[in-house]
């Protein structure tokens, strides 16, 4: 039993640079899609040991050459992903969110032979520490509601640490916890170039308490999951195995929008602009990205027949709606293809990393 606590992870081989720009890249379009967890597809891959040991190295100012240039591969990809699928990546979860959950629940499952293979020598607290994680996320998947907490800077301190320390935590969205917390629209809607144009003093008034919190954050869990995972290595991988299986709990793929019309943030603005009395005309010129087919008015009548108030949060929380579906055969055999692909890709990949 002492020795399926004590026993210590052996250093594995330095990750290439080729995976640690794809595990970087798989972190970015992780980002960008609304409940999935950048730390899940790191772990997944392979590479989230070397991560966490490099970030915790880097927050006590003692960073290594191995960390700094695994940081670096991994910011590349990132910032790839970022930059050449932003786009893309909201409009295949608007149009076609199936696609890109199924894929996602493939790629995440995938990881786990590799973590399997990190939970031995196997043991009771093993599998209670993937029991507990794996409850955890069948409460945040299945049981959470929304809360409005104050705007205080102290707040905004607090959520940044926490936001972002759920970035690395396989199976947490940073987003999504910014979501139910009341404050993704302040939070995310401050860092637009909208914001920054029209009120940089406000925006800077949200952004700096959050990136402060979020630097605290990341420092202080990295360096616990460092200690915890260097300390007692079984236990603290069954644990991110059972974050990673819980992970796929909430991306349930045969599920549309209540009101896909309010998914671009463009629309939701435009529609606040009228309700200061703005017209169509205006408001489309202020914001160009609202489709030339959607009735404005039409919508903003609809919304006010249903109830919904022409505020951020409110049109925000309007868009977040999700309505479950049945898929048809054809679509149900595609997801499941697209399922097994993602599998493969990462199973595949993190295969390679053992065998180097």
């Amino acid at each position: 039993m002492a020795n399926e606590l004590a026993t210590p992870t052996p250093r594995s081989p330095a990750p290439t640079p080729g995976r640690a720009l794809l595990g970087g890249f798989l972190m970015g379009l992780a980002n960008l899609v609304p409940g999935v967890s950048g730390g899940t597809m790191i772990l997944a891959v392979g590479l989230y040991d070397d991560f966490i040991g490099a970030l915790a190295d880097l927050a006590r100012l003692r960073p290594s050459r191995r960390g700094l240039t695994l940081l670096m591969f991994m910011g590349l990809g990132t910032a790839a992903a970022l930059v050449s699928l932003a786009g893309p990546a909201v409009l295949l979860v608007t149009e076609a969110r199936w696609v890109a959950y199924s894929l996602f629940i493939g790629m995440t499952l995938g990881g786990v032979p590799l973590i399997w293979r990190l939970c031995q020598p196997l043991g009771p607290r093993v599998f209670l520490a993937a029991a507990a994680m794996l409850a955890v996320m069948a409460r945040l998947a299945f049981g959470s509601g929304t809360t409005q907490l104050p705007e205080t800077t102290m707040v905004l301190v607090l959520v940044g640490a926490l936001a972002a320390s759920s970035m690395i935590l396989p199976g947490v969205s940073g987003s999504y916890l910014l979501l139910i917390l009341g404050l993704y629209d302040l939070v995310i809607g401050s860092l637009s170039s909208s914001a920054l144009r029209e009120d940089p003093a406000g925006s800077l008034a949200v952004i700096a308490p959050v990136v402060l919190g979020a630097a605290l954050g990341v420092a202080l869990l990295s360096n616990v999951l460092k200690a915890i995972l260097a300390r007692w290595s079984a236990v603290g991988h069954g644990a991110l195995l059972g974050l990673l299986l819980g992970a796929v709990l909430g991306l349930y793929p045969f599920q549309e929008a209540v009101q896909p019309e309010l998914a671009r943030r463009g629309t939701r603005s435009a529609l606040v602009m009228m309700a200061a009395g703005a017209t169509p005309s205006e408001a489309r010129e202020r914001y160009p990205s609202v489709p030339a087919d959607l009735d404005l008015l039409a919508l903003r009548g609809k919304l006010a027949a249903a109830g919904v108030e022409p505020t951020r949060s409110a049109l925000k929380r309007q868009a977040s709606g999700l309505r479950s579906y049945k898929p048809g055969g054809l679509q149900l055999a595609a997801s499941l293809t697209l399922l097994l692909a993602g599998f493969s890709t990462v199973w595949l990949s993190s295969a390679r990393r053992t065998d180097s």
